[in-house]
């Protein structure tokens, strides 16, 4: 119970904390390398009514006045000429948003909820195991015993 009362919160925390900073470590390196843009949808996207995002080509302009294109998911029947917001890295490469501090605060609680699971989980296997190995020691011991104990005791019924 000690190893649960004091392993359990230290080990909660620490993975907690440390998958928090990891990730937000991430979002702020994707926050540096990628931005928002505004593009065009260059082609027109069927819809099959089977998938809610199909891909389209579309096309933007950086900053620099670089002219870039590339393929994308979007909804469904977006006609062509329709303006999207998507995300793009320093090499105009399309790419998903950066990671946010929500999901470091989700990774960061979700770990440390399996470190505190697996801490109970470690702690009851190992309880287990040790009560397994005493109990066939002590029905060794017992087995044992009997061995010596039996034949003076049958003895006294056999007159």
């Amino acid at each position: 119970m000690l190893v649960l009362a004091v392993g359990l919160p230290l080990a909660a925390v620490g993975a907690g904390m440390t998958a928090y900073g990891s990730t937000m470590r991430t979002a702020h390196a994707q926050t540096a390398q990628r931005h928002e843009v505004t593009a065009r949808v260059t082609s027109a996207v069927a819809d099959d009514g089977g998938a809610a995002r199909q891909p389209a080509e579309v096309r933007w302009t950086e900053q620099n006045g670089t002219v870039h294109t590339g393929t994308t998911p979007v909804r469904a029947g977006t006609p062509k000429g329709e303006t999207l917001r998507i995300w793009v890295d320093r090499a105009g490469t399309i790419t998903g948003p950066p990671v946010t501090a929500t999901t470091a605060w989700s990774n960061g609680f979700f770990t440390g909820g399996m470190a505190a699971l697996g801490m109970v989980v470690g702690v009851y296997a190992v309880r287990a195991g040790v009560g397994l190995v005493l109990d066939r020691r002590r029905f060794a011991q017992w087995d044992a015993e009997w061995d010596l104990v039996e034949p003076r005791w049958s003895a006294r019924f056999r007159r």
